[in-house]
């Protein structure tokens, strides 16, 4: 098992450009199934979660050619339906919660599918039913085989239907999206999921001669043509990984600019940052973060304690509460975190409590801070990352506390940062793989 130690309390400065949107990526990749022609996606980030999902197209009989670092082709004029019955299959797409976006393309253009049940991150249950109840309005049969731990879908001749999906899923939205670009008729998905991802996938669709409108609002409609052409697409950067970031900065009192940010698509993560007392410039599409000594943490109009919650987009985004949270820890002044979507996302606080910080875990769901404002250092303990976001929140604890930290269980960082030591190294991090 790979580890990273740090040795923190130490501020950080130099630019640093963002990856590819990671959740963007899973959608567009899976996408490539839609049609036989070449598609070039560029932006694509070199993590664990994007590259097992570009393997896993392969198996299945993509050609897949790597053009440079972060741009790949696609053409998927053969693709082998057998492989689905595979143990490998089983095994590579299991390990893979993105490995669900690959059903709506491969019911679309072939008729069926399965997918094994997925793995991902250990953050409470994350049911699939609003897939599953998109593709069955749509006219698919779908069956869970327990003992296989494989869900066998049938859908012959997909229809266009009303869906009122019963949560707006981001994954969800888009596996029914890809799934009703090649039915027959109109789909109209209301409750929609309207992330900025999600608009880049139907904007890459309707590139390909989909008929998609709606696009950045809930209420999609969908008219289904009878085949998909190539294109060419590149990816946002990635909006958590800028959430980081201006974490990371404010922490360690750090001066850092964020290249390339695609500002307008941020939504309202920047004005909750600014929120935690956390100031930065615009300057072009760059966001620069000068050393701040101290923030204060804003409070409702009232005067009552600020609560910062996760939404559906366009409110705040899930990923980064987590990073939220631990930025908290510093600042001066009280906020309440509730995380409503993931019952067990907030478990990793005992570790920052461990670190000297004044935390109040409520429930699974909600978390009272009472930041240090800077007067006591956290400091350095050995620690482990139960998934992607709470292992780069305490990453930057790590890199805001005295003395040394160990973070074990890299590999869950890893999955959704790419190539994260080496670029805070380049920012002057004292930080190393063992």
């Amino acid at each position: 098992m790979n580890a990273f130690e740090i040795r923190g309390g130490k501020p950080l400065k130099g630019e640093i450009i963002p990856q590819g949107a990671k959740n963007e990526a899973l959608q567009v990749l899976s996408a490539v199934l839609l049609t036989k022609e070449k598609i070039t996606i560029s932006n694509i980030p070199d993590i664990k979660d994007v590259n097992k999902l570009i393997e896993l197209l392969e198996d299945l009989g993509v050609d897949v050619k790597r053009l440079s670092k972060d741009t790949y082709e696609f053409t998927a004029a053969n693709i082998n339906l057998d492989f689905f019955h595979s143990q490998t299959f089983k095994a590579k797409g299991g390990s893979l919660r993105g490995s669900i976006m690959i059903v709506g393309p491969l019911l679309a253009r072939f008729g069926k599918a399965a997918i094994p049940k997925p793995g991902g991150d250990k953050i409470g249950r994350r049911r699939l039913d609003t897939h599953f109840l998109g593709f069955e309005k749509l006219g698919a049969k779908f069956i869970y085989n327990a003992e296989t731990g494989f869900f066998n879908i049938d859908a012959t001749k997909l229809k266009g239907t009303f869906i009122l999906l019963d949560e707006a899923s981001v994954t969800g939205t888009a596996n029914i999206v890809m799934a009703a670009v090649l039915a027959q008729g109109t789909t109209t998905i209301y409750n929609a999921a309207c992330e900025p991802y999600l608009q880049q996938l139907c904007k890459m669709l309707n590139r390909m001669g989909a008929k998609i409108s709606g696009i950045g609002s809930n209420l999609l409609t969908v008219e289904g043509v009878n085949e998909l052409a190539g294109t060419e697409h590149r990816l946002l950067p990635d909006m958590i990984e800028i959430g980081s970031f201006i974490g990371l900065a404010a922490m360690t009192e750090s001066e850092i600019t964020i290249k390339d940010v695609c500002y307008n698509e941020l939504g309202i993560i920047p004005s909750v940052f600014r929120r935690l007392g956390i100031q930065f410039e615009l300057r072009g599409d760059d966001i620069y973060i000068p050393s701040q000594k101290s923030y204060e943490i804003d409070t409702f109009i009232d005067g009552s304690i600020l609560t910062i919650a996760d939404a559906p987009w366009p409110g705040f985004t899930p990923d980064l509460l987590s990073i939220i949270l631990v930025v908290a820890t510093q600042a001066k002044g009280s906020v309440l975190i509730h995380q409503k979507m993931f019952e067990s996302r907030l478990f990793f606080v005992d570790k920052l409590i461990d670190m000297g910080a004044q935390i109040i875990l409520c429930d699974p769901h909600r978390a009272t801070v009472i930041g240090l404002d800077k007067k006591y250092q956290l400091k350095g303990i050995e620690m482990t990352s139960p998934d992607i976001r709470a292992g780069v929140s305490l990453l930057i604890a790590a890199l805001s506390a005295s003395g040394r930290s160990t973070i074990y269980n890299i590999e869950q960082i890893e999955r959704g940062y790419q190539d994260i030591d080496t670029r805070l190294k380049a920012l002057g991090a004292d930080i190393r793989r063992l």
